[in-house]
């Protein structure tokens, strides 16, 4: 249910890209809008990770806007894949990866979509540490 859901909400990403990028991104269908978003999805997961290894010293100079055109190749790279999907020209594949990025975003679609799970060790309580007799002012009463 989870892919399915991230799936749509990266297909309705490029379609808003589509939309706000009108000539410089577009589908030919929806079955090609589909293809498409699932094919960046698979870029994403598998692709994605080894280019910001790749260029990690870049992302640490430029404060991390190099990531948009890692999105942008991405992007790009898809619309090679996707024959009835298209990416015309740089500036509009950044136009277009900053429009998916944000509407990602808002739909809750990132990269650290899953949660890494909780390990819970339930130990018994411990024992009180022995007492070397009762604190100060609770003994018994000496009088002189």
């Amino acid at each position: 249910m989870g892919f399915l859901f991230r799936w749509l909400a990266l297909t309705i990403a490029v379609w808003a890209a589509t939309q706000i990028v009108p000539g410089g991104v577009w589908a030919d269908g929806t079955q090609d809008l589909l293809i498409a978003a699932l094919v960046l999805g698979v870029l994403n997961a598998f692709v994605r990770p080894l280019l910001r290894l790749i260029s990690l010293p870049f992302i640490i100079l430029t404060f991390g806007l190099f990531l948009v055109v890692i999105n942008a190749l991405l992007l790009w790279l898809t619309s090679w894949l996707v024959s009835g999907f298209h990416v015309h020209g740089f500036w509009n594949a950044i136009g277009a990866s900053l429009v998916v990025s944000l509407v990602s975003v808002l739909l809750g679609y990132s990269s650290r979509r899953r949660a890494q799970p909780r390990i819970v060790i339930n130990r018994p309580p411990s024992p009180p540490p022995p007492s070397q007799g009762p604190p100060p002012g609770k003994g018994p009463i000496i009088d002189v």
